[in-house]
């Protein structure tokens, strides 16, 4: 199922290589981080909104209230794309912008502020990816009991029909869901994300109704948009290793691949939970929650799997040496694994980002080659992969950063091995646009190729967004 690391490496990038004709290059950025405009024209509180203005909840007391003013400076911030010869956009919609209270009719005016974003794009020759869900669920919602609730996954369905008729003419390919292991897992299991609950059965609950929205969703959206536009959904898939090669621990790479990659690939994908993970939590759930139907509802024919990779997990069976987090997204007295306190998490060896990180290109190589394997024709797209960096303006105004260029060059020559070994790979989303809010850690981490001054909201292109624009007009990722 799973490799060591010595065992699969991708080949390093010493000569240029060329991308095949019409994949897509693009970049990415979700709402909450960047638009800012939190309570501007009917928008009202997310859960992220009030989780970031709990104290203790995220760095420095920051919030997304202003973020980096893209609700303002949208122009600007398409007209950069344009500048950089960015093919694609891939974006998010504030749930609570088009629809305030998560039920009822939309809010025009939310609404006419992505009807101009789409505009913009187009008139520039960028194609828009919207993303119906990144994290910003309304609190009103969340207040009558959220995801663990199925009645949120009815209001989500209705919630795509209403962005579907407004901008199904403009918009050509639509995401359900991202990550929802982070909305699920890490909003309900290990509470470090919002809306910070941390209870096991009701992370797996949320779990299975983000399921649910995610089908429910498909079918609202092909009831509207043209034949000819696509659907997807993106999983941040954990391309896992065992520490060592003992048996225990190769257990502890199923046990973690069933919570973190099989709970969505197989009711999205397969039409069935696996029994692994339904025994595994059998102490926890009877699973009752599923009721006849939802996984048929679930399982809708996609367009393409969007798929988030930063760097690869390593886990073993608990010895005391490991944490119960992965993936940087903080520490917590709470496991976001229900069912898996056995298993412990590891530093992979080697560079890191500044989220402490491992840099290694091959675990993308690896995850994208298993997929091929796990679900032949269904095609794939890298809808989020970049790294974070201490960048910092120098006294003439420039962004160097040359460790992301090196980071991004790994990881595009591990994607051009990945289609060259056969995985039908169609685009790549660099994250992020913009410096941004980065959840937990407020303002402290810039993951953005274009640098943003928060005070006076300057961006300035870093070094690595014109050398990602290189490579995005041309299709030819340059050799080190």
């Amino acid at each position: 199922m799973v490799t060591a690391a010595h065992q699969h490496t991708a080949p390093g990038p010493e000569a240029p290589r060329t991308f095949p004709e019409g994949f897509l290059w693009g970049s990415a950025t979700a709402s909450y981080q960047i638009e800012g405009a939190a309570a501007e024209d009917g928008r009202t509180p997310s859960i992220w909104d009030t989780y970031a203005r709990t104290p203790g909840r995220v760095r420095n007391g920051d919030t997304g209230d202003i973020a980096t003013d893209h609700y303002h400076r949208w122009r600007e911030d398409v007209a950069l794309m344009a500048d950089l010869g960015i093919g694609a956009y891939r974006f998010s919609l504030a749930w609570p912008r088009i629809q305030p209270t998560g039920r009822g009719p939309a809010a025009q005016k939310g609404l006419d502020f992505y009807r101009r974003l789409v505009d913009e794009l187009l008139d520039k020759g960028i194609q828009p990816v919207a993303t119906l869900y990144h994290w910003d669920l309304p609190q009103e919602l969340e207040d009558a009991g959220g995801w663990p609730e199925r009645a949120t996954a009815e209001r989500f369905a209705e919630y795509a029909a209403l962005a579907a008729d407004a901008l199904g003419d403009r918009v050509k390919t639509w995401t359900t869901l991202n990550e929802p292991w982070c909305s699920a897992f890490l909003g309900y299991g290990s509470g470090v994300h919002a809306p910070g609950r941390t209870d096991p059965v009701d992370a797996l609950r949320a779990a299975h109704h983000l399921n649910l929205a995610h089908g429910l969703a498909v079918r609202a959206l092909r009831d509207r948009i043209p034949a000819d536009a696509r659907c997807s959904v993106t999983l941040n898939l954990h391309h896992l290793r065992p520490l060592t090669g003992d048996a225990a621990d190769a257990d502890a790479v199923r046990r973690i691949d069933a919570l973190a990659n099989r709970v969505f690939t197989g009711p999205m994908l397969r039409g069935a939970y696996p029994e692994d993970l339904l025994k595994d939590t059998a102490p926890l759930t009877d699973w009752s929650f599923v009721h006849d139907g939802d996984l048929r509802e679930i399982h809708q024919p996609l367009d393409f799997l969007g798929v988030n990779y930063y760097t690869p997990t390593v886990v073993s069976r608990a010895d005391g040496s490991g944490t119960h987090t992965s993936d940087g997204h903080g520490r917590s007295a709470h496991s976001p694994w229900p069912g898996a306190d056995d298993v412990a998490f590891h530093q992979p060896p080697g560079e890191t980002t500044a989220m402490g990180w491992a840099v290694d290109p091959s675990g993308l190589h690896e995850l994208l080659g298993r997929l091929a394997s796990d679900f032949p024709g269904l095609p794939l797209v890298i809808t989020e992969n970049g790294a974070a960096f201490d960048d910092y303006a120098d006294p003439s105004g420039n962004v160097n950063d040359p460790a992301r260029i090196s980071y991004l060059r790994g990881h595009l020559a591990a994607v051009h091995q990945a289609i060259a070994d056969g995985a039908d790979v169609r685009g790549y989303f660099l994250w992020s646009l913009l410096d941004n809010f980065e959840w937990g850690y407020g303002y402290s981490k810039r993951f953005g190729a274009v640098y943003v001054d928060y005070p006076t909201g300057t961006r300035i292109p870093k070094a690595s967004a014109r050398w990602y624009s290189a490579v995005a007009r041309t299709g030819v990722l340059p050799g080190a």
